[in-house]
């Protein structure tokens, strides 16, 4: 696991965009896992005003809220559309059907999807509580695209894109952790003090159920952008690995 501190979330964010527009370039075809919520929303961004190519990116999204339509103002479809896909055009994108009748058999339908394509880079956020995509605590860790009940903080967190908790769902489909790391490449950003007790868990502590996000240790390819918030409960962890400063990071690359 390498981890790179940035000085701000900004910059957090354009470590991690510059990684993903890098492997992206040059490449005939190239499958991308993306995800939803606060943390991609800057990098997204600068995808639009870059207007990186995409047209031979296949996308594959984590997960989708189960009984919102596509076209629901808060599904992940939406999200994707207006955050994203109706300005940079990708060759292919995929989300899970949240209004499937059947979300059991959507589950498994999205997991031989994803299997399929084989996804060469997949971004991540990380919970408060550790989760990754929506697996929460206590989720198998060779688990495979499943419904999931979501848990009342996750449901707490998200309520601010709702107008009323009672609006936020209770479940979803969410691809499992055996399904992230199949991903060849990972690269996952958390940025304030809010989620420094669950990036101090993934890195230190072994891996366990009660911090979903742990799993990624025993990924050979897992790039770690933090800010200096998110970062601040395992600076010592940090300093002791040698893991570089993102001030460095740009030197190589700038």
């Amino acid at each position: 696991m390498n981890v790179l501190v940035a000085k701000t979330a900004n910059d957090a964010e354009r470590i991690a965009y510059t990684l993903i527009k890098e492997r992206i370039s040059g490449k005939h075809d190239f499958v991308l896992g993306l995800a939803t919520g606060s943390t991609p929303v800057g990098m997204y961004q600068m995808f639009k005003q870059d207007a990186l190519d995409c047209s031979h990116v296949t996308s594959v999204n984590l997960d989708e809220y189960i009984g919102l339509s596509p076209e629901h103002p808060q599904s992940y479809h939406r999200f994707m559309k207006e955050r994203l896909f109706d300005e940079v055009p990708f060759k292919q994108s995929h989300l899970p059907q949240g209004d499937a009748p059947d979300p059991q058999a959507e589950a498994a339908r999205y997991e031989d999807l994803v299997r399929n394509l084989g996804v060469d880079l997949q971004l991540l956020g990380i919970g408060e509580n550790g989760h990754i995509a929506f697996n929460e605590p206590g989720t198998a860790l060779d688990a495979k695209t499943h419904v999931t009940e979501l848990t009342e903080s996750t449901r707490e967190a998200n309520r601010r894109f709702f107008d009323r908790l009672e609006d936020v769902p209770t479940h979803a489909i969410t691809m499992g952790l055996d399904t992230i790391m199949n991903a060849r490449e990972i690269v996952l950003v958390a940025t304030g003090e809010r989620k420094a007790e669950a990036v101090q868990h993934m890195i230190e502590s072994v891996p366990t159920v009660d911090w979903p996000a742990t799993i990624l240790q025993a990924h050979p390819g897992v790039t770690v952008v933090l800010d200096g918030a998110a970062a601040s409960r395992c600076a010592e962890s940090l300093q002791a690995r040698g893991q570089e400063a993102a001030t460095r990071f740009f030197t190589i690359r700038d």
